[in-house]
């Protein structure tokens, strides 16, 4: 059993910067994916950013601006998002996929106003 915590979510504004933690309970492979995913109000949840074992992937619209890393020591995964546009606003939320299992933490809301 995995559980996921996300933290850094907050309100920021257009063209500023915030760091998502994502804290993974319990042991984590190396070689299993973390990530993160978005969901807008009355859209669809969204991959956002992916840090595998073959490297990383990004949604063309965050390429740029967000970057994801990862501490595998403490099994969390972060997110880097900067020059954040009003768009961006959404609940982010971290994903892993271990055990033939799919995680997801409670989300935190990252909002983008003036």
């Amino acid at each position: 059993q995995v559980q996921l915590v996300e933290s850094g979510g907050g309100l920021v504004q257009p063209g500023g910067s915030l760091r998502l933690s994502c804290a993974a309970s319990g042991s984590i492979s190396r070689i299993v994916p973390m990530g993160w995913y978005r969901q807008a109000p009355g859209k669809q949840r969204e991959l956002v950013a992916i840090y595998s074992i073959i490297g990383t992937t990004y949604a063309d619209s965050v390429k740029g601006r967000f970057t994801i890393s990862r501490e595998f020591a403490k099994s969390t995964v972060y997110l880097q998002m900067n020059s954040l546009k009003p768009e961006d606003t959404a609940v982010y939320y971290c994903h892993t996929h271990s055990g033939g299992m799919d995680y997801w933490g409670e989300g935190t809301l990252v909002t983008v106003s003036s």
